[in-house]
């Protein structure tokens, strides 16, 4: 690509391409190209300009060499552009006010007073004909508020208010719209599938193969706590599908030979094979879209209360408007009041502050899929962990492997990596990734596999019944018996036991090292100052570990050895005692409990099905991210109170003056409509 240098500082560069036009899809992929290229650190790409800002770490060279491989006709280059970008969004709604403003302007240079008027009563039509509807309806709200301050002063000849009064409103609408479409478009793009690879079936044999290599009419396998990664029919098997993203539906759906299956949607139990009907990027975005928009996730209670607020202060403006003219006779006062209603500033400020912060959230690598998440956030006084893969690293590693009955270290190594590979955990990453360091090579050797949530997993492996999982599962539930006690006695007491069990006898015990994560003793220290009174910690580990990781951490009450619906059940007892719960997790077997909690917020190594079912999302691997989450929820709460104290304020004093005789009703909707605007905006900056 032939670009030049337009400006260049420590860390930075302006460069303009030496094209005569740009489209918005080549802004795209110049754009997602250079944040791809290694210490790129941001770019801003100007299409009308073609221009780019490049912000970046030490090494320029990569980035002169990046810029000078690049072609806008390459496919690599175009494959790193997500499904959906918000350019072609903003660029919609940016030429909206563009030509708003410009064609009020040329409206009021070029055009004669007479065609203006004319003009007036035309546009005034439609706000006229909505309030209408909105009183033979029964109603009271907003655009009957509007309609009569547009129609009194039409009435009164004033066509010069009258259009201010609408040109404002249509601002007002465009941005409002701008703002929420804006949000969901972001909201949206975070919910992506994050699928990188997939169970293709070959014969009898299951290959795992990037998910950008399969092809229509394809089989793929997937099995509990999978994502399903593209639309397909289910050809064998059965299992039970949480849809939530994609219907909204809150129940698992059962799902079996011959039905519909849809990216994006969990596995809750079982195991299927897919015939594979769209590959990716075949309108799961779209479909995410209409879920959030029809959602009431979005909407939090106050955004609720104020938009009712404004509609029932409708009638008391109105009411005051008409109680004013009786007494004064003077119909500028009583103007005064049509030209100050609450509702505009309620409706628009509110909504705008809960669509900003989420989009922050985003940006800060945190996915709220709802206001009403920032609410309970902000409103939380007690916050549940778990505790492997939350506070304790998300990539255990395997200390040393114990193998007994005369068992080879290496074989049952290969063996576990085979089964726990098909499973999304970080003990069972663990077990894979030391047979990969190992070169241990382990293809597909059983004929079945089965994950029991929260126990471990079984198979069957040259006829005989392969168990791994905990202690009560190998033990208890199967029954496995001990070659070796004295051995068995002398496992080291610091790491994590994954007990594995071959035809009914203890094969061996790989032991996993499981560190606390560098900055957890500090975020739960945080969370104790930002305001949580109750910080829980549960983990299904023993008395031992449970106890020793709590005390390093601060943590007072935890609760070891429990079951998910043991999680589930606490956030319930806490609810019943009017506590309000934050849970963290990042397994299967958190899933009920962050059904269960005002606010289920999963870690960035979670399983699929725990990103699924939780309403915040940390994308970040650092739990530092709670305490900005925690943050961002109260500033939330501070600006929307600022704001509701504001509006009541500001616009109580614009009618009192107006009332009074001191301001003229155009100055008065100059005046509200500006302050409407300018709150407005102010919601759209960042809280932190």
């Amino acid at each position: 690509m032939k670009c030049v240098i337009m400006h260049e500082s420590l860390g930075r560069l302006r460069i303009h391409i030496k094209k005569s036009r740009m489209s918005l899809d080549e802004a795209d992929i110049l754009e997602y190209y250079l944040r791809a290229v290694n210490g790129v650190k941001e770019v801003k790409v100007y299409d009308r300009t073609r221009d780019a800002v490049i912000t970046f770490e030490n090494d320029r060279e990569s980035v002169i060499t990046a810029l000078a491989r690049f072609s806008f006709d390459s496919e690599n280059a175009k494959s790193l552009v997500p499904e959906h970008t918000s350019r072609a969004l903003n660029r919609e709604f940016e030429d909206k006010l563009f030509f708003t403003a410009m064609g009020r302007a040329a409206r009021t240079v070029f055009l004669p007073v007479s065609v203006r008027n004319v003009l007036s009563v035309f546009y005034a039509a439609k706000y006229i004909k909505h309030g209408l509807s909105c009183l033979l309806k029964g109603k009271i709200e907003v655009p009957v508020l509007d309609a009569t301050a547009i129609s009194v002063s039409l009435l009164r000849s004033d066509f010069k208010t009258a259009s201010f009064i609408m040109f404002m409103l249509k601002l007002g609408e465009i941005l409002d719209d701008w703002t929420h479409r804006k949000s969901v478009d972001d909201l949206a793009s975070t919910m992506s599938l994050g699928v990188d690879t997939v169970w293709l079936k070959r014969g009898e044999q299951e290959i795992s193969v990037p998910v950008n290599e399969v092809a229509e009419g394809d089989e793929i396998v997937v099995r509990t706590g999978n994502m399903i990664p593209l639309d397909g029919k289910v050809v064998s098997g059965e299992m039970t599908v949480n849809q939530a993203s994609m219907t909204g539906e809150s129940e698992a759906v059962p799902k079996k030979r011959g039905g519909m299956v849809y990216a994006g949607t969990v596995v809750e139990d079982g195991e299927c094979v897919i015939a594979v009907e769209k590959i990716a990027g075949g309108g799961r975005y779209d479909r995410i879209v209409k879920m959030i928009e029809e959602s009431e996730k979005l909407k939090s209670d106050t955004e609720d209360k104020a938009s009712h607020l404004a509609d029932r202060l409708v009638p008391i403006s109105l009411g005051a408007t008409a109680l004013t003219y009786l007494i004064t006779r003077n119909p500028l006062k009583a103007l005064a009041i049509l030209m100050v209603d609450f509702s505009c500033a309620l409706k628009l400020s509110m909504p705008v502050a809960v669509l900003s912060a989420m989009k922050e959230g985003n940006k800060l690598n945190i996915s709220f899929k709802g206001g009403k998440f920032l609410e309970a956030v902000a409103e939380a006084d007690t916050i549940v962990f778990d505790k492997t893969g939350t506070l304790t690293k998300a990539t255990p590693q395997v200390a040393r492997i114990v193998t007994f009955g005369g068992e080879d270290e290496t074989s049952v190594l290969r063996i576990a990596a085979c089964l726990e590979e098909h499973y999304p955990h970080s003990m069972a990453n663990a077990v894979v990734k030391e047979a990969s360091d190992r070169g241990i090579s382990h293809e597909e050797c059983h004929s079945k596999v089965e994950y029991v949530v929260a126990h471990g997993i079984i198979g069957v492996v040259d006829g005989k019944r392969v168990v791994i999982g905990s202690h009560h599962f190998v033990f208890e539930d199967e029954g496995c018996a001990i070659p070796d006690k004295q051995l068995f006695e002398s496992l080291p007491d610091e790491y994590s036991h994954l007990y594995m069990g071959i035809g009914g006898s203890l094969a061996a015990v790989i032991c996993i090292e499981d560190p606390i994560r560098d900055e957890a003793s500090h975020v739960i220290k945080e969370l104790y100052k930002e305001g949580f009174k109750h910080i829980v910690m549960m983990t299904g580990d023993s008395e031992r570990t449970a106890r020793a990781v709590a005390k390093q951490l601060g943590i007072k009450e935890y609760y070891s050895e429990v079951l998910p619906e043991d999680k589930a059940a606490f956030v319930k007892r806490a609810h019943e005692n009017g506590s309000r719960v934050v849970m963290i997790g990042d397994g299967v077997n958190d899933a009920p409990a962050l059904s269960e909690a005002d606010a289920g917020v999963a870690v960035s190594s979670g399983a699929a099905i725990t990103k699924e079912i939780a309403d915040v999302a940390i994308t970040s691997d650092d739990l530092s991210s709670l305490i900005i989450m925690k943050r961002l929820a109260d500033g939330l709460t501070k600006r929307i109170h600022a704001n509701y104290r504001f509006i009541m304020s500001f616009n109580t004093a614009l009618i009192v003056l107006g009332v009074a005789g001191v301001l003229p009703a155009s100055t008065s909707a100059l005046l509200h409509n500006t302050s409407t605007l300018a709150i407005s905006l102010k919601s759209m900056t960042d809280l932190l």
